[in-house]
C-alpha cells in the first residue's frame, strides 16, 4: 500500500489533529534519540502542544543543563561578533577621527585669528581635506544638477509630445496657442 502526499495545512478534525500530533511528535522524539545515538550529540527537544501541554528530550542530562549550555554559547558568539565588528570597524573611525580633529583645528585656528600655533605639514594636510571636500561637494553638486536637467527634458519632451497629439487632433478647443506644423513649443 502506498501513502499519499500529505498537503502541509492545519487539520480541521480536532480528533484526527490529536492523534496525528501524537503519531509525529512520537516519530519527532525517536528521530532525536537516534541522532544522540548514532552521533553521540547532545540533542534537546521543546514541544508545546495546542492544549499547552510540554513535551520534552534532552538526551544527555537534562533539559536546564542543555538550555544553560545552549545561552552560554550564544551569548559566547554575540560577544565575538562584536568584538570581531569592532574590530573590523576601529581603523575606519580612527581614521575619520582623526580628519575631523585635523578639519575642526584648521576651523579653530581660521575663526581664531589666523594659523599661528599650526605646522606646515598640518596646514598642507588641512588644505588637502578642504580640496577633496571640495571636489566632492562639486561632483554631487553636478549630480544633482544633471539629475535636474534629465527631469526637465523628460517634462519639455512631455509637453511636446502633448502639442504634438493637438496639432495631430486640429487642436485643442481650450489652447490659447495656435498650433502650427509640429513645430516645438518648448525648447531648452
Amino acid at each position: 500500500m502506498v501513502r499519499g502526499k500529505v498537503r502541509m495545512r492545519r487539520i480541521e478534525d480536532l480528533a484526527h489533529r490529536r492523534v496525528t500530533f501524537c503519531k509525529r511528535r512520537e516519530g519527532l522524539l525517536k528521530k532525536a534519540r537516534e541522532l544522540s545515538v548514532l552521533c553521540d550529540a547532545e540533542v534537546g527537544v521543546i514541544i508545546f502542544s495546542s492544549q499547552g501541554k510540554l513535551h520534552e528530550l534532552a538526551t544527555n542530562g537534562n533539559m536546564q543543563s542543555l538550555v544553560k549550555r545552549y545561552q552560554g554559547d550564544v551569548v559566547e558568539s554575540q560577544m565575538q561578533n562584536r568584538a570581531l565588528q569592532s574590530q573590523v570597524a576601529e581603523p575606519g573611525i580612527f581614521l575619520v577621527r582623526e580628519e575631523m580633529d585635523q578639519l575642526q583645528q584648521g576651523l579653530r585656528s581660521m575663526y581664531g585669528g589666523g594659523a599661528g600655533d599650526m605646522t606646515l605639514d598640518k596646514l598642507h594636510t588641512l588644505e588637502k581635506s578642504l580640496e577633496l571636500w571640495i571636489c566632492q561637494m562639486r561632483s554631487t553638486k553636478m549630480l544633482i544638477m544633471q539629475q535636474e536637467i534629465q527631469f526637465l527634458e523628460n517634462k519639455v519632451k512631455e509637453q511636446n509630445e502633448l502639442m504634438n497629439m493637438c496639432s495631430v487632433f486640429g487642436g485643442s478647443p481650450y489652447s490659447t496657442h495656435p498650433v502650427s506644423n509640429g513645430n516645438c513649443f518648448f525648447s531648452i
